[in-house]
């Protein structure tokens, strides 16, 4: 499995936690530092059939400062994956990718892991 989080965020270590504690193995990568780029998001957004709102992370100061919010309502697809591609603090996280290709972001993962 991949894990993509962010250190100081408490739902991601609480994921961890989960995953530790269950004794599966994972591979970090940390969103602040490694960007997922805007390929990257166009594939997730793609395979997981999500719309694109859900990658966004609504709560975060960026979101709120820019008043992405009301640019949402009329922005391309593209340009949704190019803004959530310039800033990592932008994204919707937890992300886990599954040993079998499955995508879950934010809540999603939590009930995933508890279901394992």
């Amino acid at each position: 499995m991949k894990l993509i989080c962010y250190k100081k965020c408490t739902t991601c270590k609480s994921v961890e936690k989960m995953l530790e504690e269950k004794g599966i193995s994972y591979e970090y990568r940390d969103i602040k530092e490694e960007n997922p780029t805007a390929k990257e998001i166009k594939d997730w957004h793609e395979k997981t059939g999500l719309e694109i709102k859900r990658f966004f992370n609504t709560s975060g100061k960026i979101y709120r400062e820019n008043n992405i919010k009301d640019k949402l309502k009329s922005i391309t697809l593209d340009e949704a994956y190019q803004l959530l591609s310039t800033d990592g603090m932008l994204v919707k996280r937890p992300i886990l990718f599954t040993d079998d290709g499955k995508i879950y972001i934010g809540p999603d993962v939590k009930k995933y892991i508890e279901n394992l």
